[in-house]
């Protein structure tokens, strides 16, 4: 019967950490923590970078994609339809779309960068200088 009686029977026992210890594993805690929130910041660096480059890198290519068209159209105005005159002027009009796609793109990425620069200079400053870690 006390075998029995003793498979029925839960045993607990608990043991808190000591003050060491406890102190000790919020050290290690503390080391992870501080690495994900340089991950986080780096994210959220590379993300700012990314506002910045790419709306000006898709205004500079879908301008000058439009302006090649336009260029590409005014040949086969020339080559083609034997339109000498209405090719050129085309063409022309061609070339200046895509000088003007540069000028769009250096604009656009000016002024996300006066946006943006603020925040990002923080953030490296902050990611360089190991500040705001732990």
């Amino acid at each position: 019967m006390e075998n029995n009686e003793n498979k029925n029977t839960f045993i607990y026992n608990y043991a808190a950490p000591t003050e060491t210890e406890r102190r000790e594993i919020e050290d290690i805690r503390n080391n992870y923590l501080a690495v994900a929130r340089k991950e986080e910041k780096i994210e959220k660096l590379k993300k700012l970078d990314k506002r910045v480059n790419r709306p000006a890198m898709l205004a500079g290519y879908l301008i000058g994609i439009a302006g090649l068209l336009l260029f590409g159209f005014g040949m086969t105005l020339v080559l083609e339809w034997h339109k000498i005159a209405w090719g050129c002027i085309v063409s022309l009009c061609g070339v200046v779309v895509m000088v003007f796609a540069y000028f769009a793109y250096k604009l656009i990425l000016s002024r996300n960068k006066e946006k943006y620069g603020k925040e990002i200079l923080k953030l490296t400053d902050e990611l360089l200088n190991g500040k705001g870690e732990k």
